[in-house]
């Protein structure tokens, strides 16, 4: 290591099984990765222990942007502050009712335990019209003393959540300051600060989730921030949001819920610009873990944005996220035969601890890692993340999958391995089809892009099921997400509800609303200390026909360059409709429901080609190894995947290895080197 005078950017993803760094060297044009073993429990010493490894002196770091799982696992797991609501009276169980949907579909059984019990869900004396008419001030004695019951009740944040706040908030205003000139800390959370949108369930939840998360986040953030300036870090922590923005460490520790799915967004960011820089505007990527794969899509270089996500059923958090549909099925996820003779591959996972069979850590049951393992696909002696995990044990995959699959199939155990890989691979193209196919697009048009530690293994298989002509193997898999770190842009979203029809819009009204948000948006930006080479808008709104529930986005390209007007804005939604389902609705009106605003500031970019390999390289062999394929053993040549140089072509099969992943190329198939070092993997 080498100190390089604050010319450093790092970008830091924490996962179950490994921290994965992804360093720029500023100075020089270089980069490099860095993993070391995370430490689940205590994220921050992982952190700390990958950051160690990137430089001599953490004073050698201009900027650190974090990709963190923090809130999303604290939402699964359940692990957040204890939390209180105040609320309207007679509105208590907004969160509890949410939109009387159910886990199951059909039956009708099945529970759900909201975030924050009845008994910490308090009423006050306020309301306010759906047209923002005051209808009754708010009492604030009585949110004076609800407050300090829920203090004395053990509450370490709070959310003030009012019927009504999007049309007029001043009645929860006035709640807010008053809870806080009490609250021993600053977890109070004013929903109509955080989503001043129509739909009271929706406005609810992000809320109440927020509030539940900024101990928890705020706390582990600042910990961190503090570890790092004690190690003589001087530059900024930026944190990844669900939008595949960053933010700063501050907007973070105040807007937590907007960190859930953070690790991922950064990931699919990350692979737009690859495949951008590669030649593919169109991108389906896929993100296989030890416990998920997680797929999205990018059409014309950019991300799918979705309005909302659960987290988990009932636990919906509203604000703007990169599409992702996640299913259970890493390498960690476990195989089994049902009472019907059926074979099951997930959801349930070994995850990282104890782990597959192979890992020897006391679990006995399959895993789709176990399979690869055994088949060859995995080579024991050289266990993935570059020897970080301990020597897998090829027998106890065999064990594994001979008494708890092959055995109650009457198969072999090779066959019953392969049949396992099949299961997964089928439920991945399942998850595939979806973002495409069900979306309206046609997944031949994409290349299909595979990353994190075990996507590489399963490429062609994907390109089999779907169809795709084009797989991009990215040049570091295992750590695409925190590349993504240091490509994301600063953003900062907010939405204003309108709940007007097109034809009584206030078109000077909006036109004044976008100034109000943009300049709160950049001041967000300015105070972040971050250089931007430059900044940019993106201006939405929330449409649809009178009658429909479901809005549809309308991005108005021209707004900021051309006045807004009734005919422009009608214009664009047809535009939008029409492109969405092929026709639009004549003589029903319009009702315009939403407005969103984005403030981008654009970090300074460099050349992918920093990823590419140096030098001459070599497409020596290092040797064969035997591979259960199709029903047959096959001998694969194995090559040192980093060592391939520009333009070399590989013909499978094939195994090439790195530090970070695998990749398994298929007899048929062949891989080549592109000027960004991505293999782009093809038909032969």
């Amino acid at each position: 290591m080498t100190s390089t005078g604050k010319s450093l950017v790092v970008g830091v993803d924490v996962g179950g099984t490994f921290t994965d760094l992804f360093v720029l060297d500023e100075a020089n044009g270089t980069a490099r990765i860095v993993k070391v073993p995370s430490t689940r429990g205590e994220e921050a010493r992982g952190f700390m222990n990958g950051v160690a490894r990137v430089a001599d002196s953490a004073a050698d770091i201009s900027t650190i942007v974090h990709g963190t799982t923090v809130g999303t696992n604290a939402l699964l797991e359940r692990k957040v502050a204890r939390t209180g609501i105040i609320t309207t009276r007679g509105f208590r169980d907004v969160l509890e009712m949410r939109r009387r949907d159910r886990p199951e579909t059909w039956g009708l059984r099945g529970s759900f335990t909201p975030v924050v019990p009845r008994d910490l869900r308090r009423e006050v004396d306020e309301r306010v019209l759906a047209d923002g008419t005051l209808h009754t001030a708010v009492d604030l004695k009585q949110v004076r003393a609800e407050a300090r019951s829920l203090l004395e009740a053990g509450c370490e944040a709070v959310c003030v959540f009012f019927i009504n706040t999007y049309a007029n908030p001043e009645n929860e205003r006035l709640a807010v300051a008053t809870v806080r000139e009490l609250w021993p800390n600053p977890h109070v959370t004013s929903a109509s600060e955080v989503l001043p949108e129509i739909r009271e369930f929706e406005r609810c939840s992000t809320a109440t989730l927020n509030a539940a998360l900024q101990p928890v986040v705020g706390s582990y953030l600042g910990r961190l921030e503090s570890d790092l300036r004690g190690q003589g870090f001087a530059g900024e922590l930026l944190v990844v949001q669900s939008n595949g923005g960053v933010m700063s460490r501050q907007t973070a520790s105040d807007l937590p819920v907007r960190t859930a799915l953070s690790g991922p967004a950064a990931g699919v960011i990350a692979c737009a610009a690859i495949a951008r820089a590669a030649g593919f505007p169109n991108a389906i990527t896929g993100d296989m873990g030890g416990t998920s794969f997680d797929v999205s899509l990018v059409a014309n270089g950019e991300a799918a944005l979705a309005a909302q996500t659960a987290i988990e059923f009932g636990m919906v958090i509203r604000s703007p996220m990169i599409q992702i549909e996640t299913i259970g099925a890493g390498g960690g996820s476990i195989a089994s035969v049902d009472a019907s003779g059926m074979l099951l591959v997930g959801p349930e996972s070994a995850g990282s601890v104890p782990g597959p069979a192979c890992y020897g850590r006391g679990n006995m049951r399959p895993t789709v890692t176990d399979a690869n393992v055994l088949l060859g696909r995995i080579a024991a002696d050289r266990p993935l993340g570059g020897g970080l995990l301990a020597a897998l044990d090829a027998e106890k995959s065999r064990q594994a999958i001979e008494e708890h699959v092959a055995r109650p199939l009457g198969l072999d155990v090779h066959a019953a391995a392969e049949a396992i890989l099949t299961v997964a691979n089928a439920r991945m193209a399942g998850a595939i089809r979806l973002v495409s196919i069900e979306r309206g697009h046609d997944p031949r048009r994409f290349a299909y892009m595979p990353f994190g530690g075990g996507g590489a293994l399963h490429v062609c298989a994907m390109m089999r099921e779907v169809g795709v002509a084009t797989g991009i193997v990215p040049r570091y898999p295992g750590v695409t997400s925190a590349l993504g770190c240091v490509i994301a842009d600063m953003r900062h979203d907010a939405v204003q509800t309108l709940n007007k029809p097109l034809t009584e819009l206030d078109v000077a009204d909006v036109q004044r609303r976008i100034d109000e948000l943009a300049a709160s948006c950049q001041q967000r930006l300015d105070s972040s200390g971050v250089r931007f080479d430059e900044v940019r808008e993106v201006i939405a709104l929330d449409m649809l026909y009178a009658g429909q529930t479901h809005t549809l986005p309308v991005v108005l390209a021209d707004a900021g360059k051309s006045p807004l007007t009734a005919a422009s804005i009608r214009t664009a939604f047809e535009a939008s409709y029409t492109a969405a389902f092929g026709r639009v609705l004549d003589g029903i009106p319009i009702r315009v429901m939403n407005l969103r605003y984005a403030r981008i500031g654009v970090r300074p970019k460099f050349d992918l080609k920093v990823l590419a390999p140096e030098g001459e390289g070599s497409t020596a062999p290092l040797g064969t190894q035997r591979v259960f394929h199709h029903g047959q053993w096959h001998e694969a040549v194995r090559y040192a995947r980093l060592e391939l140089p520009v333009a070399a072509r590989i013909e499978g099969p094939a195994i090439l290895e790195q530090a970070d992943t695998t990749v398994w190329l298929e007899p048929g198939f062949h891989a080549e080197v592109d000027a960004h070092g991505n293999l782009l993997v093809r038909l032969s």
